[in-house]
């Protein structure tokens, strides 16, 4: 824990945490104020109780100054920290060009800095990342032999580029020692959920993400968005089809044989089609489907793993099993442990 449990009015105030949201021209806006809001609503929330505002949040730039956002919206930032890191959360915030490494801003310096910051002899308690700074820091090598997530559309780049890395990229959020990385975009209020929860315990998370509004976790991972968006975009696309026609059949045993000839194509042409509209396989579709299924059976009061594992069409634990620490990063028993 880095700050005091919630509630405990009594004790001597934690010192605050420092929380520095790194961006560089071209950030995504909500990468960056998503959880800026978190632990500003965590503050509120801290301060209603009479207790000290458990965080201090800084934007920080190269050089600090107006940084434009993609959106256009500029905000003023610190230039990066030199003192005393430990302690402190350092949030790598996605956002063009650091894909593919054309932001001009992308210098051998900044990758040092992350480098230093987050492994060095004065790094931060929690390194993390928000989309597609997950490339910042794989570039700085803290991700080397370590788990990590990306938006589920830059996920294949992010495995390509550094092999070294495990890439997860159905999760919405993981952790893997002092190394936070996050989805796309969104996602990030996610993380910083997940971390006010490290410091102020899960009640108080859960008070401030009733204060915004949102989900303290949200079931499932980032596919079955993309996946469900992209049905709801055009759900007479093949896509939208499919999906509908999937999803009261999830329990039986389907091929992609079967799944063709529901709609008068060949098993080939299938492929092809649903790869050009969604960018995935019938099966992979299938597997999306099932898996948000699994979660959200395993959520449900009394639910077993047995059970949840037939209902979805897994059939059997060790599949359902397998499915999980595949996608999720977690065995069913413990995603139902945290939210169910």
């Amino acid at each position: 824990m880095h700050a005091a449990q919630y509630p405990n009015p009594d004790s001597a105030p934690a010192p605050a945490i420092d929380v520095w949201l790194l961006v560089l021209p071209r950030f995504a806006l909500l990468d960056a104020t998503g959880p800026a809001q978190v632990f500003s609503t965590a503050n509120d929330e801290a301060r209603d109780a009479g207790l000290a505002a458990p965080y201090a949040i800084r934007m920080v730039s190269p050089g600090g100054g107006l940084i434009a956002s993609a959106a256009g919206v500029s905000v003023l930032t610190e230039p990066l920290p030199t003192g005393r890191l430990a302690g402190s959360t350092l949030i790598m915030v996605g956002g063009r060009g650091l894909e593919d490494g054309s932001s001009p801003a992308l210098t051998p310096d900044v990758v040092r800095w992350v480098a230093d910051a987050g492994g060095g002899a004065n790094a931060v308690a929690r390194c993390c990342s928000v989309c597609t700074g997950a490339f910042l820091m794989a570039r700085s090598g803290l991700l080397d032999g370590r788990r990590a997530v990306t938006h589920w559309q830059d996920a294949a780049q992010l495995q390509a580029q550094f092999p070294a890395i495990t890439v997860q990229e159905d999760a919405i959020y993981i952790k893997d020692g002092p190394i936070y990385t996050s989805a796309g975009i969104a996602a990030g209020i996610d993380l910083a959920l997940s971390l006010v929860g490290e410091d102020m315990g899960r009640p108080f998370a859960l008070r401030v993400a009733k204060r915004m509004v949102v989900f303290l976790k949200r079931p499932g991972g980032q596919r079955q968005f993309s996946s469900e968006l992209l049905a709801q975009a055009d759900p007479q696309g093949l896509h939208g089809q499919l999906t509908a026609w999937l999803r009261p059949r999830l329990k039986q045993a389907i091929d992609v044989d079967q799944m063709a000839a529901a709609f008068a194509l060949s098993v080939r042409s299938l492929h092809r089609k649903l790869q050009q509209e969604a960018g995935v396989s019938p099966a992979q579709l299938l597997l999306r489907l099932r898996m948000e299924r699994a979660c959200a059976l395993l959520e449900q009061g009394g639910m077993t793993v047995k059970r949840a594992a037939g209902q979805s069409g897994f059939g059997s634990e060790y599949n359902l099993r397998r499915a999980f620490a595949a996608q999720l990063g977690v065995v069913p028993s413990e995603y139902q442990a945290r939210f169910g």
